[in-house]
């Protein structure tokens, strides 16, 4: 079971890595989140390949990353395969909704046709030049058209060369036993707070046969809870002085960005106390 919460920045991914886990996932709702927009596919391929680079590069663990539908036709996700490459991440997964999408757990979704949606898969697989190079299929078919296409869209995906499935929006266990009795390559599991599936633990989902499970907006959510909190107390009392034991103190974000390390590189050239 590899678990990979949703870093919103590369510091961030840093702290992911420090606790112990084995992946960070690059959320295009966060993403679009943090430019000040809704998830309706209004980011562009630069922007999310610019953030996946950004953070790819402070880490050593594997990035996986939202690359929505791929920005285009099958030849733009051929594009977007090598773009994702070059940034450093281990991987990405193309969806089957139609363009311009929306998140997988709001009403009002729409799904290309199967065999477009196949094509995009193939598009993916066949572009890229690092066979390590994870490509993954999510399917948004259950909330449209019911668990059944979904499933059968899973099968043809994996068929297509898709190395990991990722059924959105599963309502709960029945629904992920479905998808693991029908096909033989690893599933993803989006445990996404205030949607449409139940939060399920990870011994639960690894009994169910679940192989990943990814956070995405975890970390964005807290992080912007505290900073609502804070400001609303800076407001009210006019000082921060009560929010000290909330922050990360300065010499914990020092040590997280490894000052120690860039003061050391090379003190012939230049040199500055900690």
């Amino acid at each position: 079971m590899l678990r990979f919460p949703g870093a919103f920045n590369p510091l961030s991914a840093r702290l992911i890595e420090r606790h112990g886990f084995e992946g960070v996932y690059i959320s295009g709702a966060v993403i679009a989140a943090d430019l000040g927009l809704p998830d309706i596919g209004l980011t562009t391929l630069t922007e999310v390949a610019g953030r996946s680079q950004q953070i790819a590069r402070v880490t050593a663990l594997p990035a996986l990353a939202d690359a929505d539908t791929g920005f285009g036709e099958p030849m733009n996700v051929a594009r977007t395969v090598q773009i994702m490459e070059d940034a450093g991440v281990a991987g990405i997964h193309i969806e089957d909704q139609v363009n311009p999408k929306r998140c997988g757990h709001m009403d009002g979704k729409a799904v290309v046709g199967r065999d477009a949606a196949v094509q995009r898969i193939k598009a993916a697989v066949a572009a890229r030049r690092d066979p390590g190079f994870v490509i993954a299929a999510r399917t948004d078919a259950a909330a449209v058209a019911g668990i059944g296409v979904a499933v059968d869209r899973a099968k043809a995906f994996a068929d297509a060369g898709a190395d990991l499935i990722f059924p959105e929006a599963m309502a709960g266990e029945a629904d992920f036993q479905r998808f693991r009795a029908a096909i033989d390559v690893p599933i993803l599991a989006n445990m996404t707070e205030f949607g449409k599936s139940k939060l399920l633990d990870v011994t639960t989902l690894q009994n169910l046969g679940v192989n990943v499970v990814i956070y995405p907006v975890t970390l964005l959510r807290l992080a912007m809870h505290a900073a609502e909190t804070g400001l609303t107390t800076i407001a009210a009392a006019g000082s921060q002085e009560e929010l000290l034991d909330r922050m990360q103190h300065r010499r914990d974000l020092y040590d997280l960005l490894d000052y120690e390390s860039y003061n050391t590189f090379d003190t012939g050239i230049y040199n500055f106390r900690v």
